[in-house]
């Protein structure tokens, strides 16, 4: 009990991976979680976990960010908790092949994911954080945006959203001593690959050293929030990748509308 912060902290996405890791830090630092996700059975076992290793009360929320009425209930108990702190909007999923080749269904489902329900969440939490002067908002995007490729178009695209969603929402709240953060993580040991979106892709051709455990992503993206770092990519090789096939991207398209302009 000596960790116990009069404070809270909601994670969605919190049953495996990087909600997971940022559930059992926040744990950790003493914070009251509302955990959120589809799979309760494993929302409970962490929840258990928790409760008796930091002695931490734990929220459960059984919900489906995609859909508006679990959306709705969720905004309701952001609003109603007078001492959230700490919102980590993680919940995501991807898709594979041409935009015109994915189903409506599924690309609809992700932008409610990653872009309406992250929004709605943040703005019903910005009236108490603004109040007390004080709070951490962390939306999980990726490293994808800042390696544009076909047949990533709209996770790319809400992606995209959610950094700078980020950078704008900090200007404006900044001098209330609220944080914010576009967390971009590359390749990361979670369950987000392990589903039958992705059974054809062999994953053991992209190198060891490409791949980071969700708990130092997270050990890294808090780290990153004490000095205040907006877009924060962990990693150093993720960084430089990003550094260097971005500048050529850019490069490249410059050299392809240079040739297009000739006579």
């Amino acid at each position: 009990m000596k960790n116990r912060l009069l404070k809270s902290a909601m994670v969605t996405g919190a049953s495996s991976g990087i909600g997971e890791a940022y559930t059992r830090l926040l744990a950790s630092l003493g914070y009251d979680l509302i955990i959120v996700a589809r799979r309760k059975d494993r929302l409970v076992s962490i929840a258990r976990e928790m409760q008796d290793k930091y002695g931490v009360s734990v929220t459960v929320l059984q919900g489906n960010l995609c859909s508006e009425k679990d959306v709705s209930t969720i905004e309701e108990i952001v609003l109603d908790t007078a001492d959230l702190s700490v919102l980590i909007n993680n919940a995501g999923f991807g898709t594979l092949g041409p935009f015109v080749d994915v189903d409506i269904s599924k690309s609809l489902n992700m932008i409610a994911l990653h872009v309406t329900a992250p929004t709605r969440l943040v703005k019903a939490a910005l009236p108490g954080m603004l109040a007390r002067r004080e709070g951490i908002i962390v939306n999980v995007a990726s490293v994808a945006p800042f390696l544009p490729v076909s047949g990533n178009v709209i996770y790319n695209g809400t992606k995209s959203y959610l950094i700078a969603f980020s950078e704008c929402l900090q200007l404006e709240v900044e001098s209330a001593g609220i944080r914010v953060q576009a967390l971009c993580p590359g390749f990361t040991r979670t369950g987000f690959h392990s589903v039958d979106e992705y059974k054809s892709v062999d994953f053991s051709t992209i190198p060891t050293f490409m791949w980071m455990p969700a708990e130092k992503v997270v050990e890294q993206s808090w780290q990153a929030l004490r000095r205040k770092k907006v877009v924060f990519i962990p990693g150093f090789i993720n960084r430089m990748t990003c550094t260097i096939f971005s500048g050529l991207f850019k490069y490249l398209a410059r050299k392809r509308s240079a040739t297009k302009d000739q006579p």
